[in-house]
């Protein structure tokens, strides 16, 4: 079924590939951009537009066809449905690739939740695990425990957010470092678990492990607590395939996913994407590739079909033609 999905999606994606949307210079201000994600000020609030650029190495690799709009559409279905448990920056989706969102303060902390011990960073869980690190974030871990492993119940790693490097830190560190008030942070861990428990049971039912995430949260201007920025995405989360977790885990191999790694592997084979003031293109098959995981996430996320959109225009001139009345507007109350 997904190979015969591919092969159609696959075209849509090669009509694509010089129409991506890589930057952005809209008549606002207050621009500010990340890897991802370009900012800009609407009065109060704020527009966030979600390019298709794919970083890595600290930097641009490439550009992605329909990324962007996997990620902005896959954090606009889980505000939808998260709103509940806790509220959400969201206003509207003008476009594809654009959310209006309220302005926040928001708090110097992620909260990153983790299911199992994976992962390969520095400040991955299951790389302090493998070096005897036992305590992490302020959680005792007990021994014995092997990589993939589930844990017995998820663990909140919070990390800071500095300009140089964010580092874990426990929540008792928190508190009396001033990072947040302790009403502020019991509040916003325990919305963090019911998120990350939430997105767990519905990842199951559309036959996906979320193995762990990130949450970014901080106070209205009415001084509510929301949530801000992303949530599960393809991104700020990992996934496995629940299908195969245990077969796999059972015969020694790392759970089935679905991500860019193949991608990092090439641009690591190909040059030296630390150093080099040039990279090589990606060819073309290897972003098609991509693209076509992005996608093939989006729908298993969220149990829809991808919205494809109008390909005869590039992204920029789409984006720019459903944000005109919202640039008008923003000029006649200038």
């Amino acid at each position: 079924m997904h190979e015969e999905k591919k092969a159609r999606y696959s075209g849509y994606i090669r009509e694509a590939l010089d129409k991506t949307l890589v930057e952005t210079d809209l008549a606002l201000p207050g621009k500010q951009t990340g890897k991802v994600r370009d900012s800009y000020r609407l009065s109060d609030d704020y527009l966030f537009i979600t390019t298709d650029r794919q970083s890595a190495f600290d930097r641009i690799i490439a550009s992605v066809p329909f990324k962007g709009q996997v990620l902005n559409l896959v954090s606009a279905w889980w505000f939808e449905r998260t709103a509940d448990i806790l509220p959400n920056h969201m206003i509207d989706i003008p476009d594809p690739q654009a959310l209006i969102a309220k302005g926040c303060d928001p708090f110097p902390i992620e909260f990153v939740v983790r299911g199992y011990l994976t992962g390969s960073t520095e400040t991955s869980l299951w790389t302090r695990y493998n070096r005897g690190e036992r305590t992490y974030c302020g959680i005792t871990f007990p021994d014995g425990m092997t990589k993939h492993q589930q844990l017995d119940e998820p663990a909140l790693t919070p990390t800071t957010k500095e300009t140089e490097h964010d580092r874990p830190i426990a929540p008792d560190e928190i508190i009396s470092e001033g990072w947040m008030t302790r009403e502020d942070w019991e509040y916003a861990s325990a919305k963090a678990l019911e998120l990350f428990a939430f997105g767990q049971r519905t990842a199951r039912e559309h036959g996906l492990i979320l193995v762990d995430t990130k949450y970014e949260m901080g106070k209205d201007s009415a001084g509510n607590i929301v949530l801000i920025d992303e949530i599960h995405t393809p991104d700020s989360s990992r996934y496995w395939l629940a299908e195969t977790y245990e077969q796999r885990l059972a015969e020694g191999n790392s759970p089935d996913n679905i991500d860019k790694e193949f991608l990092r592997l090439w641009f690591a084979d190909h040059c030296d994407p630390y150093q080099d003031e040039t990279l090589p293109e990606a060819p073309a098959e290897l972003i098609t590739e991509l693209s076509w995981r992005y996608i093939l996430l989006y729908e298993m996320i969220t149990g829809e079909d991808f919205p494809f959109p109008d390909t005869s225009r590039s992204a920029a001139q789409r984006l720019g033609d459903n944000l005109s009345s919202i640039l008008s507007t923003y000029k006649e109350n200038k």
